[in-house]
């Protein structure tokens, strides 16, 4: 790894690290991390997981779950009371502080305040690490235009932060990050301050980077949104413990966890209030309809849903509500239908799993 051989070269290092001709898959590793706060505050509780190389691992968890803590622990400006964090297999809380610098010159950090100094322009602010790590003027101009050309800021390099959208000023943050070509990249909820819009293109942008330049992207956030546009695989945090974890596509089609369920409520299509008033625990006297909830989670249909496994439910039903996404190729959603009361035996009887199609009550004939 580059950041090893810099630490290698270090005289003031007592055991050299040799090279690894194949780098292991996993990147990053936790083992078994506690982080106790002066007063007894626990955020991290036993936390241990790993973060294969060259991927986006997305940390995600309401507010004060633990996720900046832990993020902050890889290249420890939060160092745990117990556990470790290992880096290419080296244990980076045991290192040596010059070591410590040298690591940390191959993580690059993105926050969510920009953080840039306002008297100084673009191409100033994202030079200055490598003006201050002594590196020669002219490499230093030469990185920073490549930099500003990879985030597309060719334009404003001479331009002070005041004058740029909150958007460019990301861009600039990225760029900064990337000037010691870090092969790990952190971002701490670097979304957050930013419209939709332009959080679609910071996410595009970092996703165009990891492409690019091959490196382990691992992000915090509280917007689930995030996690299904960008991330490979996702790890669930609450009150400091792990929930789940796995592939994002699979946590997204069944979440295990309460606090997994209630991140993703908001994007699931549930029952509109509208409807949910109407409902009756019982079918009408007289007709009226079942409203059924079609679940797919991408596991029994992951490459999409054929329309007539839904029709096979009733000629005649009704799609009130729903939709139907595809994350990392697998198709999953949930349909909200009215089905006959007259047709829901043959309905019921239909080619899903009892899990999967579910009676959330009945409503009149005028639905």
């Amino acid at each position: 790894m580059l950041w090893k051989s810099a630490i290698a070269r270090d005289d003031r290092l007592r055991t050299p690290i040799q090279e690894d001709p194949e780098p292991a898959l996993n990147h990053i590793v936790f083992e078994r991390i506690q982080k106790i706060y002066p007063g007894g505050v626990q955020a991290l509780h036993e936390v241990s997981f790993e973060i294969r190389r060259g991927g986006i691992f997305g940390i995600i968890g309401r507010s004060g779950a633990g996720k900046s803590t832990l993020l902050r622990a890889i290249n420890m400006l939060e160092r745990p009371s117990a556990g470790r964090v290992l880096v290419d297999d080296i244990d980076v809380g045991a290192l040596a502080e010059p070591d410590l610098v040298a690591l940390r010159r191959r993580i690059g950090m993105i926050f969510q305040h920009f953080n840039l100094l306002s008297a100084k322009t673009v191409r100033e602010n994202v030079g200055l690490p490598l003006k201050v790590a002594g590196v020669p003027a002219p490499e230093v101009r030469r990185r920073v235009e490549d930099l500003l050309d990879l985030v597309g800021l060719a334009d404003k390099a001479d331009v002070y932060p005041s004058k740029l959208s909150g958007g460019q000023k990301q861009r600039v943050g990225i760029a900064r990050a990337l000037v010691h070509n870090p092969e790990i990249l952190l971002c701490d909820e670097a979304t957050s301050a930013l419209d939709p819009e332009t959080t679609h293109s910071i996410l595009d942008l970092l996703r165009d980077i990891n492409a690019k330049l091959g490196l382990t992207v691992v992000l915090i956030t509280h917007d689930m949104a995030v996690i299904r546009a960008i991330c490979d695989e996702v790890l669930v945090l609450d009150g400091g413990r792990i929930v789940e974890q796995g592939e994002v596509w699979q946590v997204f089609g069944s979440p295990q966890g309460d606090a997994t369920r209630a991140l993703l409520r908001p994007m699931q299509h549930g029952l509109p209030a509208d409807l949910a008033a109407r409902l009756l625990p019982e079918p009408p006297k007289h007709g009226g309809h079942a409203v059924l909830a079609l679940r797919f989670t991408g596991e029994t249909h992951p490459g999409g849903v054929s329309l007539a496994s839904v029709l096979a439910l009733a000629p005649d039903a009704k799609l009130l509500h729903g939709g139907i996404d595809r994350i990392q190729g697998h198709a999953q959603g949930d349909l909200l239908l009215a089905v006959p009361v007259a047709a829901m035996r043959s309905a019921v009887g239909a080619r899903f799993s009892p899990d999967a199609l579910k009676v959330l009550g009945y409503v009149a004939n005028d639905v």
